[in-house]
């Protein structure tokens, strides 16, 4: 039996929905409940995609916080997050993120890294429903254990679930489980001892096999009916993000037909 929330945990809901107003893409509705809140909508690119931030002020994720972000998609809508989210230790209680995302038009998630401290209790949960002919780009990038102060996940567990749909199709599932200091930390058919790992999924109707080709040259890509899986395996976020940018900017221009330009946030 699970340790009993404590009072002083978070609960976190937001719920976002984007339009398209003509040629402009709106962020038309937003409903926030506890500490998750979006600024406000940004438009470096024109009006035709809409750029956001998700915020989660504590600016960490304790045992028994539990945190929602749902959002619906018509356009072209891009989220990202200001820093990387952080996990921390508990004495007990899970700590459980969940997203939901339905997509009819253009949907890019791009947040930055997730850190996952020693002892931590994490449950990462992701679900993208997908209209005929809408396109997505999202990664995932986990780092376990702060490992720029020489701390290693030897406690706690992460567990992460993953599904991309399409219709009532399923494209992707993907579930995980790792113990802090388990085998599969150290397993050469795991992570290898590696303490930073990502996966990017891009969905669309269909992908080039030359733009295939080019992912590549920078990662290890995999291609299924309607969805392209990119992984990463290695020791720094930095690394990841920097590669994930990469393979981003050439599916974006392929995909949603229009140029990489970074979010603002990431150049502060």
């Amino acid at each position: 039996m699970s340790a009993a929330a404590p009072a002083s945990a978070w609960r976190a809901q937001l719920r976002l929905q984007f339009r398209s107003d003509g040629r402009k893409t709106v962020l038309a509705e937003r409903a926030s409940e506890g500490p998750l809140v979006v600024q406000k909508p940004l438009y470096p690119e024109g009006e035709e995609v809409c750029h956001a931030i998700v915020v989660h002020p504590p600016g960490g994720i304790a045992g028994a916080d539990e945190l929602s972000l749902e959002a619906k998609i018509e356009g072209h809508a891009l989220l990202t997050t200001p820093g990387a989210t952080k996990w921390y230790r508990s004495a007990g209680p899970w700590a459980r993120q969940k997203l939901a995302f339905e997509v009819a038009g253009t949907l890019e998630w791009l947040p930055r890294e997730t850190i996952v401290f020693d002892g931590a209790l994490a449950e990462l949960e992701s679900e993208v429903r997908l209209a005929a002919g809408a396109c997505y780009i999202g990664w995932e990038i986990v780092c376990l254990g702060r490992t720029g102060s020489g701390e290693r996940f030897s406690r706690g567990t992460l567990r992460i679930h993953t599904r991309v749909l399409q219709g009532e199709k399923l494209l992707w599932t993907e579930r995980g489980e790792i113990q802090g200091g388990g085998a599969l930390m150290r397993s050469p058919l795991g992570l290898g001892g590696k303490t930073v790992f990502g996966s990017l999924l891009a969905a669309a109707p269909r992908f080039e096999a030359s733009l295939v080709s080019r992912c590549r040259e920078s990662a290890a890509t995999t291609v299924l009916p309607g969805l392209l899986v990119a992984r990463y395996l290695g020791d720094s976020t930095e690394e990841a993000f920097q590669q994930f940018r990469a393979l981003w900017s050439r599916l974006r221009p392929a995909l949603a037909g229009r140029d990489a330009v970074e979010p603002r946030i990431w150049s502060t």
